[in-house]
C-alpha cells in the first residue's frame, strides 16, 4: 500500500509537469490522472471526501488571504462582495434555466439525452456550478502569472474566496425549496435562509479578524524559528474555520479574512513575517490541492461519466458563454472596471474542487426532490453527477488554455495601468 501511495504522488508530480508544458492547469492533469487510473471500487466515501475538502479549502483560503494585500482590493472591495454574492445567484438561476430548457421538451427545448431533467434537478445541478473555485482560480493564475492585470487577478481571487460559502448556502436554499416534507412554507424558508446567510457572512468576517490577532500574537511571542511557521499557519487556518462554524458563521470567509488581516498587521519580529509564513505554507498548499483532486479522480466511476459527456458539453458552453458573462454584466453598474475588464473577469470563472464536493450533496438530495418519480432517480443521479464532473473538466481545460489569449484579445496586459470607470 505504501508503494502504491508513493507511486500515485510521484505520478501526480510527473502529470503536473507535463500538464504545464502543454498549457493546461496542473490540477486538471491530476484530476484526469486519478480518473484514468480509477480502480473498479470506491476508495473513499462521500463523507470522507467532503471532510477532506473542508480541511484543505480552509487552509487554501487562509493562504489566499495571506497573498492578498488590502491596498490591492481597497478600490473594489464592495464590488468584489457584490460580484461574489450576486454572481453566484444570477449564474445559478440562468444556468438552471438553460439546463431545464435544453433538457425538457415541455419547455420548448430539444432533448439531448438529459432524460428530461425536472426544473428542480436542473437548479440543483446549476447550484453546484454557481461558485468560482478559489483553489482552481489561484492555481491557474499562478500557472499564467502574466496573463491578466494585477488588479483584476486580485479581484478574481477575492471573488472566488468569498463566493464559496455563498454557493454552499445557496445550494442549501435550493435543496430546502425542492425537498419534500420540510414542514416550512417557501416564504418562511427563503427568509430563514437569507437571515442565516447574513449571519454567516457577518460572523465569519468578525471571527476572522479576531483570530488574526491570535496569529499576530503567535508570530510576535511564540514563534522563534521559521520551521514553526507551518504549524502556525495550519493552526490559524483551522481555528478560524472551526470557531466560525461553532459560532454560526462561515468558516471559509473566516479563514480567508484571518489570512488577509494577518498579512496586513505590523510585527515586532522582523524575521518571522507573514511573507515567510506564506512561503512556508506554499508547498503544503500544493500538496493539499493535489491530494484533493487526485482523490476526486480516484473516487469517480468512469462508467457513470461517459453517458453524461454530451450533456456536460452543452452545460459547460452555456455556463462559460451565457451564465457567467451575463451574471457579471448584470452587475456592471456597480463595477469600477471597464467593460473589457469585466469581460475578462467573466472568463476567469473557474470551477474546481468546490463544485465537485457539492455534487455529492446534490446526489444525496435528488431522491428527496418533491414530485420525483422513484423510477427515474437512479438515472438522474448518475447523469447529474456526471454533468458536474464534465463541466469542471471542460471549464478548466478551455478557460485555463485560453485565458492568456483572451487577455490579449481584449487588449489587456499584466503591466497595463487600469483606469476606473466613473
Amino acid at each position: 500500500m505504501m508503494v502504491i501511495i508513493g507511486g500515485l504522488f510521484l505520478g501526480t508530480l510527473a502529470i503536473s509537469r507535463f500538464s504545464l508544458k502543454i498549457g493546461i492547469p496542473a490540477i486538471l492533469g491530476v484530476l484526469l490522472f486519478g480518473f484514468v487510473i480509477n480502480p473498479s471500487y470506491t476508495l473513499f466515501s462521500h463523507g470522507a471526501i467532503e471532510r477532506l475538502q473542508v480541511l484543505s479549502l480552509s487552509i487554501l483560503l487562509f493562504n489566499a488571504g495571506l497573498e492578498t494585500e488590502i491596498r490591492s482590493i481597497r478600490g473594489f472591495l464592495e464590488y468584489g462582495i457584490i460580484l461574489a454574492v450576486g454572481g453566484v445567484i444570477f449564474s445559478t438561476l440562468i444556468l438552471g434555466l438553460i439546463v431545464w430548457f435544453v433538457a425538457s421538451p415541455d419547455a420548448g427545448g430539444i432533448e439531448l439525452g438529459f432524460r428530461q431533467i425536472p426544473v428542480s434537478v436542473a437548479m440543483l445541478i446549476a447550484a453546484c456550478l454557481g461558485s468560482t473555485d478559489a483553489g482552481a482560480t489561484v492555481n491557474v493564475l499562478q500557472s499564467v502569472p502574466r496573463a491578466i492585470p494585477r488588479r483584476l487577478a486580485a479581484l478574481v481571487q477575492f471573488e472566488s474566496s468569498v463566493n464559496d460559502p455563498t454557493a454552499i448556502l445557496f445550494l442549501g436554499l435550493v435543496i430546502g425549496l425542492t425537498a419534500v416534507g420540510n414542514g416550512t412554507s417557501g416564504h418562511e424558508l427563503v427568509l430563514g435562509e437569507v437571515q442565516m446567510f447574513l449571519q454567516k457572512i457577518g460572523s465569519g468576517l468578525l471571527i476572522g479578524v479576531i483570530v488574526s490577532y491570535l496569529g499576530r500574537f503567535s508570530l510576535n511571542q511564540l514563534v522563534r524559528d521559521t520551521s514553526q511557521l507551518l504549524i502556525l499557519g495550519v493552526s490559524i487556518g483551522l481555528i478560524a474555520y472551526g470557531m466560525a462554524e461553532i459560532l454560526g458563521g462561515s468558516g471559509f470567509i473566516s479563514a480567508y479574512v484571518a489570512g488577509l488581516m494577518l498579512s496586513n498587521h505590523s510585527y515586532s519580529n522582523e524575521k518571522i513575517t507573514p511573507e515567510a509564513l506564506q512561503q512556508t505554507l506554499l508547498p503544503f498548499n500544493n500538496m493539499t490541492e493535489i491530494t484533493v483532486f487526485l482523490i476526486f479522480g480516484l473516487s469517480i466511476d468512469p462508467l457513470t461519466i461517459l453517458p453524461a459527456v454530451p450533456e456536460g458539453i452543452v452545460v459547460a458552453i452555456g455556463m462559460m458563454l451565457v451564465a457567467r458573462p451575463v451574471s457579471v454584466l448584470l452587475l456592471q453598474r456597480f463595477s469600477p472596471f471597464s467593460l473589457r475588464e469585466s469581460l475578462l473577469v467573466s472568463w476567469c470563472g473557474l470551477r474546481g474542487a468546490v463544485p465537485l464536493a457539492l455534487s455529492f450533496v446534490m446526489v444525496d438530495a435528488i431522491p428527496r426532490v418533491r414530485g420525483m418519480d422513484p423510477a427515474t432517480v437512479p438515472s438522474l443521479v448518475q447523469n447529474a453527477g456526471g454533468i458536474v464532473f464534465c463541466v469542471v473538466v471542460i471549464n478548466l481545460l478551455v478557460q485555463g488554455l485560453t485565458l492568456p489569449h483572451m487577455s490579449r484579445w481584449l487588449g489587456l496586459t499584466a503591466d497595463e495601468q487600469l483606469t476606473s470607470t466613473p
